[in-house]
């Protein structure tokens, strides 16, 4: 069977089509991917501008016939924290549905934690143990622990890259009294979570999806020990201070950095370390499943019942 999975995300539309059948193995055969950058269309009401709404409405009727062209036979499309929290958004998705004939549902940050840890279980099987799932997205973090299929904690934040670029960080290269506002913003977000997951943190894996992780983790083997398939607390932390006196154009020209990301990977390394220090990690290790490998293997698992 062919499904589409479309993801509207805070930094892009992405289109995903995978090979699969109930119990198999999703195998990727399309990608479609638009920068969109969402969150920066966002005012200060907290509504998505008009320009903003008339883009999106332009990503996903391309993504659409992108998957019509590849005969996909279902399409799942969800949207995360951009179209959740922006107070128009449940308007935007109403004309959306209706005028493209889709059905486009939101995902809570709850269920994005719950459905990127069943990728993560997924790929690395009930051998591994107690699993501690990371994942750094363009609007929230999401975390999630546990040792069966379902987490016995699934929670989210809005320390997004590209939220908490266009909040807090300034100039070029950004300036230390942004990066001091952005730290202690983190700072203050984790202590509200910690509580409930200091017991986890002797969780046999830690493991870390996304953009934003994986491209840390290739920094990491480039600069230090590694093999781009993981990221020592070590390297993060020296990451997240050489990424900060960077320029935008000179962290674009990093291998794997792309124009987008370049301007966000500075958050998303500051969140990353915050995390690991916080939770006393010497290690995340890189799954290249993640919430929308999740939504395919929910929805088959789903068929199968």
């Amino acid at each position: 069977m062919r499904l589409g999975v479309l993801d509207v995300g805070s930094n892009t539309v992405h289109l995903q089509v995978v090979d699969t059948s109930p119990g198999a193995r999703p195998n990727p055969t399309f990608n479609y991917k638009e920068e969109l950058k969402l969150t920066q269309y966002i005012l200060e009401n907290n509504q998505i501008s008009d320009e903003g709404v008339e883009k999106l409405r332009s990503s996903i009727s391309r993504a659409i016939a992108q998957s019509a062209s590849v005969q996909t036979q279902e399409l799942l499309p969800f949207a995360t924290s951009a179209l959740r929290e922006a107070t128009n958004g449940e308007q935007i998705i109403k004309a959306i549905n209706k005028d493209f004939h889709i059905d486009l549902q939101v995902l809570s940050g709850e269920e994005e934690a719950k459905l990127t840890f069943l990728a993560a279980r997924r790929w690395f099987g009930w051998s591994s143990g107690r699993l501690l799932v990371i994942d750094i997205g363009g609007g929230s973090l999401e975390m999630a622990a546990g040792v069966d299929e379902s987490p016995e904690i699934a929670t989210s934040l809005p320390l997004g890259a590209a939220r908490l670029t266009k909040d807090y960080l300034r100039d070029d290269p950004y300036s230390d009294k942004s990066i001091r506002a952005l730290r202690d913003y983190i700072e203050e977000k984790l202590e509200q979570i910690l509580p409930s997951l200091v017991k986890h943190q002797d969780s046999d894996r830690a493991i870390a999806t996304s953009k934003t992780l994986r491209t840390l983790a290739r920094l990491a083997g480039d600069w230090f020990d590694g093999s781009g398939k993981n990221i020592k607390v070590e390297a993060i932390r020296k990451i997240s201070s050489k990424l900060s006196e960077m320029t935008t154009e000179e962290r674009a020209k990093l291998p794997g950095v792309s124009e987008n990301r370049a301007s966000q990977i500075v958050a998303g390394a500051f969140v990353a370390e915050s995390v690991m220090r916080n939770l006393d990690l010497d290690e995340l290790e890189i799954c290249p499943w993640a919430l929308r490998e999740g939504v395919v293997l929910k929805w088959m698992d789903w068929m199968e019942a």
